[in-house]
């Protein structure tokens, strides 16, 4: 059995695919390719696979994971790659196919780029320096035991942030994995509760999944 990692897109139309539909949408795809994916034993088999990170519904991605098997261990990675994205949907395109390497535990980051559009991007971006800069960013984040107030400044890394003619771009990362997930929603919660100009976050993409030092998650 050949453990397989495939990385994905999700643009488009298709960041309206939940989670859970996108559950569902893999299943055919894994089904409609003729691909000798793995299955589980049992009263009910089914395509044994899993995504590394859920995405936020409305955000595009150019990184997604997913792990699944495949019965051949002869077949080539590109003939499993071409295979699956014969059958994709519109919006949702195969990047890469390889065996796997890490384990998903080993997920510390993803790196987010938005754009924050305002009638006056250079009052906004004072706001965000000004954010940015203070000692704490307190936000209330909603955990399966209700809401609580977490500390975000920490854990902030800024890659890139400038201002055009109606917006300010941002290229951050935030924590990602199996202890604590980030999402860009709580950054423009704490700037929207902090600054003065009113802005509405666009062209959410998730750009990279990443390892504790940085590099890419593999």
């Amino acid at each position: 059995m050949n453990r397989v990692r495939a990385v994905f897109e999700k643009k488009g139309r298709a960041k309206y695919i939940s989670h859970l539909d996108l559950n569902r949408c893999m299943l055919r795809i894994f089904r409609r390719s003729g691909l000798p994916i793995w299955y589980t034993e049992g009263f009910n088999p089914h395509p044994y696979y899993s995504f590394a990170l859920a995405l936020s519904l409305g955000y595009e991605s150019c990184c997604e994971i997913l792990d699944f098997n495949i019965t051949d261990d002869n077949m080539p990675m590109d003939e499993i790659r071409d295979g699956l994205n014969r059958v994709m949907p519109e919006g949702m395109r195969i990047v890469s196919v390889q065996p796997q390497k890490l384990k998903i535990t080993e997920i510390a980051k993803a790196e987010y780029s938005f754009s924050l559009a305002a009638g006056a991007p250079g009052t906004l971006l004072a706001d965000v320096e000004k954010l940015l800069s203070s000692e704490e960013i307190l936000i209330e984040k909603k955990t399966k035991r209700g809401f609580k107030t977490v500390d975000i400044k920490p854990d902030i890394e800024l890659v890139k942030c400038e201002k055009t003619a109606g917006a300010v771009n941002i290229i951050m990362r935030l924590p990602a994995g199996t202890q604590t997930n980030y999402n860009p929603a709580l950054f423009f919660d704490a700037l929207k509760n902090s600054g003065s100009q009113p802005f509405y976050a666009e062209k959410i993409c998730r750009t990279g999944i990443l390892c504790k030092n940085n590099e890419i998650f593999s």
